[in-house]
C-alpha cells in the first residue's frame, strides 16, 4: 500500500440559480487560475428559464497546469447580478483551493458540506464583494 498522499486536483463546478451572465462571470474568475475543459470562449447558452438552469465546469486546481493568464484589474472587481449557488465537488485540497479562489473575487458563504474519505461536495453562495 502507498503510504503518499497525493492531492486529487480535479473538481467539478456547478452553478444554479443564476443568469448565464453570471454562470460565465464566475467561470471566468476560476478560468484565471485553473485550467478547465471549457474553451476560453465557451460561454453559458440561453435559456428562457435562467433560475431552473444548471451549468457545469471542471477545473484542474493542479498549480502546475494553470493558464498563464494576467491578473484581473483590482479597480474592476468581477460582479454578480444576483447571488449564485454553487457546488464544488473532488477532493479536499483541491475543493479548498477552488473556494479559496472564489473568495478572492466574491463574498463566500458556505452553505452545507458534505464529506466522504477522499472527496467532499460543499455548496456555496456567492456574491458581489462590497469592493
Amino acid at each position: 500500500m502507498n503510504s503518499t498522499q497525493e492531492h486529487t486536483t480535479p473538481v467539478e463546478v456547478t452553478l444554479s440559480g443564476c443568469s448565464r451572465e453570471d454562470a460565465d462571470t464566475v467561470f471566468r474568475v476560476l478560468g484565471r487560475s485553473f485550467a478547465s475543459d471549457r474553451a476560453e470562449d465557451d460561454v453559458p447558452q440561453y435559456t428562457p428559464h435562467p433560475h431552473l438552469s444548471v451549468w457545469t465546469a471542471t477545473f484542474d486546481v493542479e498549480p502546475s497546469h494553470a493558464p498563464h493568464k494576467p491578473a484581473p484589474d483590482p479597480d474592476k472587481p468581477p460582479r454578480l447580478s444576483a447571488a449564485v449557488q454553487v457546488g464544488v465537488q473532488g477532493g479536499y485540497w483541491a475543493v479548498d483551493r477552488t473556494r479559496d479562489a472564489l473568495a478572492a473575487a466574491f463574498e463566500v458563504t458556505e452553505e452545507g458540506m458534505a464529506a466522504g474519505d477522499q472527496e467532499k461536495d460543499v455548496q456555496l453562495r456567492l456574491e458581489s464583494g462590497g469592493r
